[in-house]
């Protein structure tokens, strides 16, 4: 008798977070290089392979060869790691704890490969924070089909010191991979580039996929009028001054209620922010933030 074979199959599969509706994952730049990092270590000890993939402020897409197993295995790591650097940066623990994860397989053989790879590209441009994908530093937006070389230093050329210093790792990672000048791990020593690129063959088609993914598709809908156009991080510094300079305070949570208000009206009128992105940078419930601003 023949046994059946029960390995589990490798596939392409897409891996999104579910959107923190309080608070921000990424803050500020420092969070998103950390981050980066997190990116780099957890494909290596999940040993997955990360064929795209965004960081957003409150959620993050994954483009995954790998089984089902191990990409959940990946982004459990890679919320564990993120998890504690929050808890040690921020004194904020269970940020990520109940924060949901989709996981979908991917078809290679439908275009739905491309789509996907399409859809987490256009994260940023969508959200309007940039104009395409490659103006976006945190993900994959400027790996393919680019002429420039990055310029930076190879692990293997680091002492195990700085190594650990930057990366907050003591583990032994591949020597060849190449930390640029923004000290993160470049996405071009882990991503398999030359894969990618020959899914899509050319430039070309890989515009056109951007152009219709269904991001982009949202973006022409609402013309930008319903997105905010600054980013979660530029707000998120900016209320700690807004705050000292409108009541004398540094905190959101020390504001009473019609400072939280008059708080929550500036975030508006000065950076046309939507309902979600000040309920994300204040930490204050959407109900609330919709009630402050629906007050006379």
């Amino acid at each position: 008798m023949v046994k059946a074979n029960t390995t589990p199959s490798k596939g392409y599969y897409l891996v999104t977070t579910e959107h923190l509706k309080k608070g921000l994952w990424f803050r500020d730049n420092e969070d998103y290089r950390v981050g980066m990092n997190y990116v780099a270590i957890a494909s290596f000890v999940c040993g997955v392979m990360i064929l795209a993939f965004v960081l957003m402020s409150n959620h993050v897409h994954f483009v995954l060869y790998c089984t089902e197993e191990e990409a959940r295995n990946f982004i459990n790591e890679f919320k564990a790691d993120c998890s504690r650097f929050v808890a040690l940066k921020y004194g904020v623990r269970d940020l990520l704890r109940r924060n949901r994860v989709d996981i979908q397989r991917i078809s290679p053989d439908d275009e739905s490969f491309e789509r996907a790879v399409a859809y987490t590209q256009m994260n940023p441009p969508a959200a309007n924070i940039c104009l395409t994908p490659a103006d976006y530093p945190w993900g994959t937006g400027g790996t393919f089909f680019k002429v420039r070389t990055e310029k930076g230093m190879r692990l293997g050329e680091m002492s195990r010191h700085a190594i650990y210093k930057l990366l907050h790792t003591k583990r032994a990672l591949p020597a060849h991979w190449i930390v640029g000048e923004d000290g993160y791990i470049l996405p071009e020593s882990y991503v398999p580039v030359n894969l990618v690129e020959s899914i899509f063959r050319k430039p070309k088609r890989m515009n056109y996929f951007l152009q219709n993914s269904s991001k982009a598709k949202r973006k022409s809908e609402f013309q930008g009028n319903d997105l905010p156009s600054f980013r979660d991080q530029v707000l998120y510094a900016a209320i700690p001054d807004l705050c000292r300079s409108f009541f004398g305070k540094s905190e959101v949570s020390t504001l009473d209620d019609n400072q939280r208000q008059e708080l929550v009206r500036q975030l508006r009128r000065r950076f046309s922010a939507d309902i979600h992105q000040i309920a994300r940078v204040t930490s204050l419930k959407m109900e609330e933030v919709a009630r402050y601003l629906d007050a006379p």
